[in-house]
């Protein structure tokens, strides 16, 4: 219930229908261009009037909920996708998703829906909003869960492409993209495969 007050909050404060000049910089930003501050600024305006909770009690993505400390020991150094995933534990990730095949904000939010299920049942907790006719958003409180979402979104017929962390991914079944931006993708996952292989070899051996 408190996570469905924060994205009413959420909406209301970014499309309310109040005069620009009335409105501080950061709201008037588009909502894929929100930074973190931003939505800093966002959570400490839904909880202004709330009593004050210990810390370790206040919701996931909270920007003052201490984030778990970050152990270089566990991670692969070469891989700055695991660094990004590992420094955004505990806090708040935005994913957007461009979709083929449907033309209203109504098919976008049904299909976007079906994924979020799909999500669901990989343990993977986000909330969803259809932005545009072909576009959603998903958030994640538990940011470090955005990678694993990428992964599966990617996979899905009629996703076209993922942007996370200003970072775009092409979906496996795009429709729009070149031959050759297919090419490149594979390239690039082919890498990456080769570099997590490689990093597990030297787990195992020392």
């Amino acid at each position: 219930m408190r996570y469905l007050i924060l994205l009413l909050v959420f909406t209301f404060c970014v499309g309310k229908k109040s005069k620009d000049s009335e409105k501080p910089d950061w709201a008037k930003k588009d909502i894929r261009d929100y930074s973190d501050a931003d939505l800093e600024r966002l959570l400490e305006q839904w909880d202004e009037d709330d009593d004050p909770l210990p810390p370790d009690e206040l919701p996931d993505g909270h920007p003052k909920k201490p984030t778990p400390s970050l152990d270089l020991t566990k991670l692969d150094l070469s891989s700055p996708e695991e660094l990004l995933k590992a420094s955004k534990r505990g806090k708040t990730v935005m994913m957007f998703v461009r979709m083929n095949g449907v033309s209203t904000k109504e098919e976008a939010d049904q299909l976007s829906s079906v994924w979020q299920v799909g999500l669901q049942n990989n343990h993977i907790q986000a909330e969803r909003f259809a932005i545009e006719d072909d576009r959603v958003l998903y958030m994640f409180r538990e940011g470090s869960q955005a990678w694993e979402a990428k992964d599966y979104v990617i996979e899905q017929e009629q996703c076209e492409e993922v942007m996370l962390e200003q970072q775009t991914y092409l979906g496996k079944h795009c429709k729009q993209c070149s031959k050759e931006d297919k090419e490149k993708e594979a390239k690039k996952e082919k890498e990456k495969a080769k570099k997590k292989k490689k990093a597990n070899k030297k787990k195992t051996e020392l």
